[in-house]
């Protein structure tokens, strides 16, 4: 049952917006497309900076129908930008009381030491905006914006303005306050790689429509979308921590259709981790091979294939025993074609890297 129902119509010059999403009351939930898509608009829209033809119910609440429009401010929400605009003259801890400040004590879910931990910005509290960097930045405007309390986060691209070491940097803070909130968080983003790592539940954005939307780990090997098709294309699995192996400095990890090797990880049996599997680092065979230094090779069913190129297919596979878990392959039709491979057909994965979420 979905618990963010948002219906917006608008023509703005040339580009119409025309959504009709369901979306779940928690997790993070991602609007991915390519620039100009019409991902920014919507979340405005949902934020009530703009005002369109439409509604907007969350969680049981009206923001906005034919009769009412819910104003900015008086909507429970946090907003990050791509810039964290924070008050230069103020420092770190004063720019956070800033947004704790906005609500009654009463009405506070989020306290100040809960953020500073979540985000680790404790040795920062005193020093002005202009002694962080882009990341630190970053971090401290989503503590503030936390600290509002609010009941919907909207993060509109809160990565983009930074360079590959400081999205590094923050993606792992991103990755735990997917853990700790229990409010759903709307993600802007155009990097697969981002929704990969963050997202629970994927929208599909092109031309001011949603053309697709549903759990990331089926959207994301969908054969009959564009996503599936991009180069960095990938699976997701989530995973358990079920052994380590210090002589070999790996980690077993397992899931309901097997399991996969990786590098040791400095985490206790049982935490839950999500690794992603690149299609072009899928192959496939119709027997498991011992004599290969490939570690990871999994039974799976194929459940369709489709051309990608002149000369390659993508294979959408199932794992497990009931064949439910996704998992993409980008082979070589002649590959196809040497294995007699078909719907139905039982194969093994042989997949050799797997890329862990942090």
């Amino acid at each position: 049952m979905s618990q963010i129902d948002a219906r917006f119509q608008a023509r703005l010059g040339a580009f119409s917006l025309n959504v009709d999403l369901h979306l779940p009351g928690q997790g993070v939930i991602a609007l991915f497309g390519h620039s100009g898509s019409g991902k920014t608009t919507v979340l405005r829209a949902i934020a009530g900076l703009e005002r369109f033809d439409g509604t907007l119910v969350v969680k049981g609440d009206v923001w906005q129908d034919e009769k009412r429009f819910l104003p900015v401010h008086k909507r429970p929400i946090g907003y990050v930008f791509q810039e964290a605009s924070l008050f230069s003259h103020l420092s770190v801890k004063q720019n956070l009381t800033f947004g704790l400040k906005r609500i009654p004590a009463a009405q506070r879910r989020i306290g100040l030491e809960q953020v500073v931990e979540w985000l680790g910005i404790g040795h920062l509290l005193s020093r002005k905006p202009q002694r962080l960097s882009g990341g630190e930045r970053q971090r401290v405007a989503i503590a503030r914006a936390l600290l509002t309390s609010p009941r919907l986060l909207l993060m509109d691209e809160p990565l983009s303005a930074l360079d590959t070491r400081s999205k590094a940097d923050i993606l792992p803070y991103l990755e735990r306050l997917h853990d700790e909130l229990s409010i759903p968080v709307l993600y802007v983003s155009h990097s697969p790689d981002e929704v990969a790592r963050l997202a629970d539940h994927l929208v599909l954005m092109e031309q001011g429509r949603s053309t697709a939307a549903g759990p990331v780990a089926e959207m994301m090997t969908r054969l009959d979308l564009a996503i599936a098709r991009e180069q960095e294309a990938e699976s997701i699995l989530e995973t358990t921590v079920a052994e380590h192996q210090p002589e070999y400095h790996l980690s077993r990890l397992d899931f309901p259709g097997g399991s996969v090797m990786t590098r040791m990880l400095p985490a206790p049996l049982g935490t839950r981790q999500r690794v992603r599997i690149h299609a072009r680092d899928v192959s496939l065979a119709l027997s498991a091979h011992n004599d290969s230094s490939i570690l990871n090779v999994l039974p799976a069913k194929i459940l369709e294939f489709a051309p990608l190129t002149e000369w390659q297919v993508l294979v959408r596979l199932g794992l497990g025993p009931d064949a439910s878990i996704p998992l993409l392959a980008r082979i070589t039709r002649r590959s196809a074609d040497q294995l007699a491979l078909a719907p139905g057909k039982l194969v093994f994965a042989q997949v050799k890297s797997v890329v862990l979420a942090e």
